[in-house]
């Protein structure tokens, strides 16, 4: 739920600036399915650090991304599931540190994420990020990406309304994707969400 306690560039924001000045059209932009996928709480445990040398751990036991073998396996029947970082790392460190760290069967699936490097030079955009919650910084990317179909997997709840929380599959922040009950609910939204699943074998 904290998130980690900063680029390469990302795709969907040089998309997003082409169609604003009409040089792509707008359709390419909507056809996506996507994951929004918070690391800490989800594919670990919460309470990630980063020590004064730029390592990241964790404070407690386990280890970095212990879960993403669950994530991976829930996805691979469908096999055109885009993965939009919604993650504090991308803040703290960069897109391309995130993505080079993230595990094969994720890595190859990311398509961009709600933070990108430019706002840190708009002081109003810093501004919205201190305050915003998860729900909001999510949504503010769907409103931009326009994905036919999107999933949160967090174990942050705070600002969601009752009337999207089929749209988040929560995880205790200490037993992440870990815990069964979870793998099942997240097992359920996919399915819910995307349609039949394709067989994977």
């Amino acid at each position: 739920m904290h998130g980690l306690v900063a680029e390469m560039p990302q795709r969907d924001h040089y998309q997003y600036v082409a169609q604003r000045e009409g040089r792509i059209d707008r359709g390419c932009l909507m056809h996506e399915k996507v994951i929004y996928l918070d690391f800490d709480g989800v594919l670990h445990p919460d309470e990630a650090y980063q020590n004064a040398k730029g390592r990241v751990f964790l404070r407690d036991t386990g280890k970095l991304f212990e879960h993403a073998s669950v994530l991976v396996e829930q996805l691979a029947p469908y096999p055109d599931l885009g993965i939009v970082l919604s993650t504090s790392w991308i803040r703290i460190k960069s897109y391309s540190w995130v993505c080079r760290h993230l595990p094969n069967g994720l890595r190859e699936r990311v398509v961009g994420a709600t933070w990108h490097s430019r706002f840190k030079r708009d002081y109003d955009e810093t501004l919205w990020w201190r305050d915003a919650s998860r729900h909001r910084q999510i949504k503010r990317d769907v409103q931009r990406r326009m994905p036919t179909s999107w999933l949160a997997i967090d174990d942050d709840l705070d600002g969601w309304p009752e009337n999207e929380m089929d749209h988040v599959v929560f995880c205790d922040p200490e037993s992440a994707l870990g815990n069964e009950r979870t793998q099942q609910a997240l097992f359920k939204c996919l399915k819910s969400r995307f349609g039949q699943h394709q067989d994977a074998s």
